[in-house]
Parts: C-alpha cells; sequence; structure tokens
C-alpha cells in the first residue's frame, strides 16, 4: 500500500530560485532511498480563509509563496527506512551548509498518510 509523507511551507518568494535548487538537490536523495515520486507546487493559487487557511497554517508573510510538496513511497516500511537515512546526519548532500533551507523550518507543517480513496484517469 502506498505512503505519503505531506509538507506545507511558506518560501520568501524572492527564494523561488533557492528553493528549486534546494528541491533537486534534496529530491533526488528521497528518490534514491526508495520514493516514486516527489511534487513541489509553488503556490498560485492559494486564497485566504475566513477561519484557516494554507497560509494561516504556515504563517506565511505578505512577501513569502506557499508551497505544498508530498512525497509518495511504495509502502511505508520503504518510507521509514528512507526517512530515518535521511535524518541520520550521514548524507552530505543533506548537509544544512551544503543545500540550506531557503525558508524557516520551524513553520512547515508535516506529517505521514494512509491512502483511503485513490483514483486514477490512466484507468
Amino acid at each position: 500500500m502506498p505512503y505519503i509523507d505531506g509538507f506545507v511551507i511558506a518560501v520568501p518568494t524572492a527564494n523561488k530560485q533557492k528553493f528549486i535548487d534546494h528541491a533537486n538537490l534534496g529530491d533526488s536523495v528521497f528518490i534514491e532511498y526508495g520514493a516514486t515520486r516527489v511534487l513541489e507546487c509553488w503556490g498560485d493559487d492559494v486564497p485566504d480563509g475566513t477561519r484557516t487557511d494554507f497560509r494561516k497554517a504556515v504563517q506565511a508573510r505578505d512577501d513569502e509563496t506557499v508551497v505544498f510538496s508530498w512525497i509518495e513511497w511504495p509502502d511505508k516500511a520503504t518510507r521509514d527506512a528512507g526517512m530515518q537515512k535521511m535524518m541520520d546526519g550521514t548524507d552530505p548532500r543533506m548537509d544544512p551548509e551544503r543545500n540550506p533551507m531557503p525558508f524557516d523550518g520551524k513553520r512547515m507543517i508535516y506529517g505521514g498518510f494512509s491512502p483511503v480513496v485513490t483514483l486514477d484517469g490512466k484507468n
């Protein structure tokens, strides 16, 4: 059963290319560690809500863009093993000095999810 990690972050709009460069390096490591797909989506139509919304969730400022991302894994065991490798600090590609986050990681929200409905236009 597939497993999904989801993320929402606020990235300074001026750092868009830095974010893309950061994601290209880091996301290739997720793929190497077993992820089947990674999507990084730059906010284009992110409306303000009455009570809550994506911007409020990450405390986005006026000069920031909301990014919505997810990583697809073949199963939770592969995800757990891949994330352990990502976090163990031995891969130099994940060194924050080599690949610094171009956003405030303290405002990132994330979680792991098991799909309950999957529709695919291919079938």
